[in-house]
């Protein structure tokens, strides 16, 4: 009785994080389009996006805790395969295109079959379900997606590890900080500070056109550093994506979208979202494998957010409400019991 009065204070508290944090950034997204006139629709979708997925995960993960992954699994390998392009139309910010978005379902997948693969009882299982992981990094190498392979096969790895690991918060910290590299090395780069032989080494492969993109945005974000721009008016306002024909009126970066268009409240709150969903993984009483499975994944979804355009699907906002809901579901039914070091030795007591 006590360990679920704790348990409930937990979920409790995140939950209520939670709430603070997109209902946060709902409002801040309607106030700086009530001053600039802006469209304030892509981020309310977004937060719609996650609370709904995050919401059917805590439901499909409490009642079937290794079939809900495992479907999740297949279903973003599915729809990557058979809906390549995510959203209709011809191929948004030429020659940047869907990479990011197909990179992300993927990443998000393998995420999934590793929660499957360590919330099963049956041994026998879990080789398959790591198959079906890996079987996702090849699928990645069949699209032609090396972002997709990279970010797969890191997901895979870490998950792996994470079996070894009886201190979730240690990890969970590494992955903190790992996002918070790649969104500072997004904005060295806007900004030209690195020097030249590393600019020139990341210029190649992010494109030209991406940094100019990304500077566009920076510039704005100067401009009126508090408010931004507006929601939405990225695409009217930067001359660079004026000059492709073909623009998705996106920058390609998530935080500096949310620098340029609702300034810097935009940015603390795109990074108090994510807090809130390595908080809710810190608190869950699933096993730390699942929970740093997860939050594996979803620390690999912002990395390749923060050089793309990937939250702006809303299947991958959904993907990452599912899986965050997956790994922080109670299961209505007692989890087996692996090995010590696959504990969570440092849940929080209330």
């Amino acid at each position: 009785m006590a360990d679920a009065h704790a348990d409930g204070g937990r979920r409790s508290a995140s939950d209520a994080a939670g709430v603070v944090a997109l209902g946060a950034c709902a409002l801040w997204s309607l106030i700086t389009a009530a001053v600039h006139g802006g469209r304030p629709e892509g981020v309310l979708l977004a937060v719609l996006a996650v609370t709904a997925g995050y919401a059917a995960g805590r439901i499909c993960g409490a009642i079937a805790p290794v079939a809900a992954p495992l479907t999740g699994a297949l279903a973003g390998a599915v729809l990557t395969i058979t809906v390549p392009h995510l959203s209709p139309g011809p191929p948004p910010g030429v020659p940047l295109g869907h990479a990011g978005a197909t990179a992300a379902l993927l990443t998000l997948a393998t995420g999934a079959a590793c929660c499957a693969a360590w919330s099963t009882a049956v041994p026998a299982l879990r080789p398959a379900l790591w198959a079906l992981a890996a079987g996702i990094v090849a699928t990645a190498a069949v699209l032609g997606t090396i972002t997709g392979v990279v970010a797969c096969a890191g997901v895979l790895l870490c998950s792996l590890a994470a079996g070894r690991m009886g201190h979730r918060g240690i990890g969970l910290a590494g992955l903190a900080a790992v996002a918070a590299s790649v969104t500072g090395l997004t904005w060295a780069v806007a900004r030209g500070v690195l020097p030249a032989g590393l600019a020139s080494a990341l210029e190649g492969p992010l494109t030209g056109h991406r940094v100019e993109l990304w500077r566009d945005a920076l510039a704005m974000a100067r401009r009126d550093p508090t408010l931004g721009a507006g929601p939405g008016r990225f695409g009217e306002l930067s001359t660079t994506s004026a000059a492709s024909p073909l623009s998705d009126g996106k920058p390609h970066s998530a935080v500096l979208q949310q620098a340029a268009e609702q300034g810097a409240i935009g940015v603390t709150l795109l990074a108090a979202a994510f807090c809130w969903l390595l908080y809710a993984l810190w608190r869950t009483a699933r096993p730390t494998p699942v929970a740093l499975s997860a939050g594996a994944a979803l620390t690999v979804l912002a990395a390749i957010a923060a050089v793309g355009n990937a939250l702006s699907f809303t299947a991958v906002s959904v993907g990452a409400g599912l899986l965050a809901g997956l790994a922080t579901a109670r299961p209505l039914m007692a989890e087996p019991t692996h090995q010590v070091d696959v504990v969570p030795t440092d849940r929080p007591v209330p």
